[in-house]
């Protein structure tokens, strides 16, 4: 018998050929007389002959330029890259393409207001907060900041700023005031756009007197825009009447002369987006990404990992402190309809996200695998409940998927769909690994690396395995990469952050392995990778089977030092009513037990009541062992509820044997 798993789902070869990627490779063969076969040949391909992937990609992408070039790489080195070093091009000016009466972007806010734009009027709000910018004095190189919630407005100052070739720079209204300090301080904006409020689980959460520290504190800012959300426009304005340097949204644009946009043409690595690490471990990285790679990345992933075409109705649970937004907004270049929601997930009830999929037709449903958890614990079974007739792909990121994850979704949202997990960062806005329409979906696996990346995984010495764990790396240039770190004037910060182990080669600092089949499994981050008795262990292979225990609601993993070596401790939440007693400790172990191996098994599991995670929704496994080690939490304005780390300091069990 065969020990290779069987698929979860396989498209049809009628599917297949419908599909923007086979379409691809047959345009690819005839453009180069090849004859590759499939997706694993085109993959070989792109990353063999990377030149004429990339400018294949343009062509197919129908990149707005008004230079090109004759060359398509020229210095080719990590970092330093050239791609498109002859290009003229602008960001904006390639997600406006459309400009007619298909709606462009729907808004969706947790107390039920709904709002939307056409292409046509999307364009119109864009030309007119360009002319209030350009009146501001902003030019190209500029910073523009914005404190915003995931609402149209965030992605009309977004277009407006670049299509000046100004600078966007972004973190969600639920940052604490050294959060944004943290960020904005660094880049000196000269314009903050920002709401005066916003709603979140049944609250309304006013944002002014963060706003009234803000401009006290960060120097460079000229201007503040005040966008009502939560109060009305005569409110608003009398928020900003308090205010020093602030005005209200509809007088900013209303106030500026009209003005044809115009798009201004900057090289392929002109700046477009600063955006930060998490800043768990330090004060927040500012990784500044290219107009270019920026475009070309998200084209190839739209177009040809997703099959995003004009009739799609694409959405991604995301804040704008998350880099899946500025993933999801260069979904306009496909000509879809991206649906923004704002505000929590499960409010006011766990179905709410799929009583919106079905009332707005999504076709794509883009979330978190912490969000897909917490679907199944909650019993929330959309496949008998709603109709997502247009679903027809699910995509998941900011952790690995569990197997029951996959199998969830199959099970009890709906039989026929492409279920991608997605896996790359802000490091690159876009992903190393991800989904394909013309690939099956096994269970735990992300389908395909991305076409163009040279994605490897080396063992210790520095050789690529197949089959077998070790680090992500990228062996060879590819466009998305960022152009640098703000700051950082000798690009040391950057270089120590990607190529310290292996110089020229990108480390991305994820612990997985390639299957036997092409796909990629992640096992976690690799500087939270255990290692009891010399033996590595990504996180992520233990919180799998933890999710499998109904009791269990969320559980965070770590080493603890001890008696020279290190072992394993697993902190629980639980459900309400549920109390850790030897049943459920021996129940947990024997779970995580017959499914890995002995060495998996923690010594110790801690009840806690909270875990502590960033405000993007990730667990902090560095900070929990941090605090557990008695060493002081750098930056916990980063954690969304930084004071849950309290709740592992000074445990008496870990002092216990």
């Amino acid at each position: 018998m065969s020990n290779t798993p069987s698929p979860l789902w396989t498209p049809t070869p009628e599917a297949i050929t419908a599909t923007q990627m086979d379409q691809f490779r047959r345009q690819v063969n005839e453009r180069f007389s090849l004859e590759l076969a499939d997706y694993s040949a085109l993959y070989q391909w792109s990353v063999d002959e990377r030149e004429s992937f990339w400018s294949t990609l343009w062509d197919f992408g129908e990149v707005i330029a008004s230079e090109r070039g004759q060359r398509t790489l020229g210095q080719d080195s990590m970092p330093g890259a050239e791609w498109f070093p002859d290009a003229k091009l602008n960001f904006a000016e390639n997600l406006l393409r459309y400009r007619d009466d298909k709606v462009a972007l729907v808004e969706r806010l947790e107390n039920g207001s709904r709002r939307s734009l056409t292409y046509r009027e999307l364009f119109q709000h864009v030309e007119r907060f360009a002319a209030g910018l350009r009146q501001q004095g902003v030019v190209a190189g500029d910073r523009v900041a914005g404190f915003m919630p995931n609402i149209i407005d965030t992605v009309v100052a977004m277009l407006a700023t670049t299509s000046i070739g100004a600078i966007w720079t972004s973190c969600s209204p639920d940052f604490g005031i050294n959060g944004v300090l943290d960020r904005f301080g660094q880049v000196a904006p000269k314009v903050l756009v920002a709401c005066e409020g916003y709603f979140y689980n049944g609250k309304t959460i006013d944002s002014v007197p963060r706003l009234q520290e803000i401009l006290t504190r960060i120097d460079s800012l000229q201007k503040l825009v005040l966008v009502p959300v939560a109060r009305t426009a005569e409110d608003t304005r009398q928020a900003v009447a308090a205010m020093d340097r602030a005005v209200a949204l509809q007088d900013f644009v209303e106030s500026a002369p009209q003005t044809p946009l115009s798009f201004a043409q900057t090289g392929f690595n002109h700046p477009l987006y600063i955006m930060y690490s998490s800043g768990t471990t330090g004060v927040p990285k500012c990784i500044v990404h290219g107009v270019g790679g920026t475009l070309l990345q998200h084209l190839k992933e739209h177009r040809l990992h997703c099959d995003l075409r004009r009739e799609d109705t694409l959405f991604y649970f995301t804040t704008c402190g998350w880099m899946m937004w500025n993933w999801l907004v260069s979904g306009l270049a496909c000509g879809a309809t991206l649906v923004l929601f704002d505000g929590s997930p499960f409010y006011p009830e766990a179905q709410s996200l799929w009583d919106m999929a079905d009332e707005e037709g999504i076709s794509v449903f883009g979330t978190s695998a912490k969000y897909i958890a917490a679907l199944e614990k909650a019993g929330c079974k959309p496949r008998e409940t709603h109709k997502l007739e247009p679903l027809r792909a699910v995509l998941s990121t900011g952790s690995p998927l569990a197997h029951e994850g996959f199998r969830y979704v199959y099970r009890d949202i709906k039989a026929d769909l492409c279920l991608s997990s997605i896996s790359g960062g802000t490091d690159i806005v876009s992903c190393f690994a991800l989904g394909n329409p013309v690939l099956p979906v096994y269970a735990g696996e992300l389908q395909c690396r991305g076409l163009g990346m040279a994605v490897e995984v080396w063992n210790d010495d520095g050789q690529p395995v197949a089959q077998e764990k070790g680090e992500l790396v990228c062996t060879k240039s590819f466009p998305c990469m960022p152009i640098g770190f703000w700051n950082d004037e000798d690009g040391s910060r950057y270089r120590g952050a990607y190529f310290e182990n292996w110089p020229g080669v990108w480390a991305h600092g994820d612990y997985a392995e390639i299957t036997a089949h092409g796909g990629v499994v992640i096992y976690g981050r690799s500087d939270a990778v255990l290692n009891p008795g010399g033996v590595r262990i990504g996180t992520a292979e233990i919180y799998r089977q933890v999710e499998k225990v109904e009791e269990v609601l969320d559980s965070i993993c770590i080493g603890q030092d001890w008696q020279d070596d290190v072992r394993v401790i697993l902190f629980v939440v639980l459900r309400e009513g549920v109390t850790l007693d030897d049943a459920l400790v021996q129940k947990i172990r024997a779970t995580i037990r017959a499914n890995t191996t002995p060495r998996h098994v923690p010594a110790k599991v801690i009840q806690v009541a909270d875990i502590p995670r960033t405000i993007s929704g990730k667990i902090v496994e560095l900070a929990v062992r941090n605090v557990v080690h008695g060493k002081p939490v750098k930056n916990q304005e980063a954690l969304a509820n930084p004071q849950a780390l309290k709740l592992f300091e000074a445990l008496p069990e870990l002092s216990e044997a």
